[in-house]
């Protein structure tokens, strides 16, 4: 026994110069921000109804500004003329060539505007809600 208590003395020393040896956390130079309080259910689907209905009330308007901001980069839209993003979108705002009275009136084109039925999905980027996706399906008379 004699024998083995340098030995551990030596083992316990060398371990805990590990332990010391160690970097301790450094306080932080500057108070870290509050995250912001989470939106609720209801909250998120007032907002993101309000957003779509903004999008409508735009292309009702033939405005391109709302697209432009909402819409993200990658965002893909698949109607009767087919598959659009972003760039093709705002472009088209301005000469489409379409007279929308409500959203279930107007023409485009001279052509009664369809009942469709539609889907949008929405997407939070960095704390902003984008529309990443838009459908619509016509629905047969």
């Amino acid at each position: 026994m004699k024998k083995h208590l340098p030995f551990a003395a030596l083992l316990v020393f060398a371990f805990a110069t590990f332990c010391f040896a160690q970097p301790q956390p450094a306080a932080s130079p500057s108070a870290s921000p509050k995250p912001k309080p989470k939106m609720t259910k209801a909250q998120i689907l007032k907002k993101l109804s309000a957003n779509e209905t903004a999008l409508w009330n735009a292309w009702k308007s033939k405005d391109a500004k709302p697209f432009q901001m909402w819409l993200s980069a990658d965002s893909v839209m698949v109607g009767e003329t087919g598959v659009a993003g972003k760039g093709d979108v705002t472009k088209m705002m301005e000469s489409m060539p379409c007279d929308v009275k409500s959203f279930t009136e107007g023409t485009c084109g001279g052509t009664a505007i369809p009942t469709v039925w539609a889907s949008s999905v929405w997407v939070n980027r960095g704390g902003k809600w984008m529309a990443f996706a838009h459908q619509e399906t016509a629905v047969k008379p």
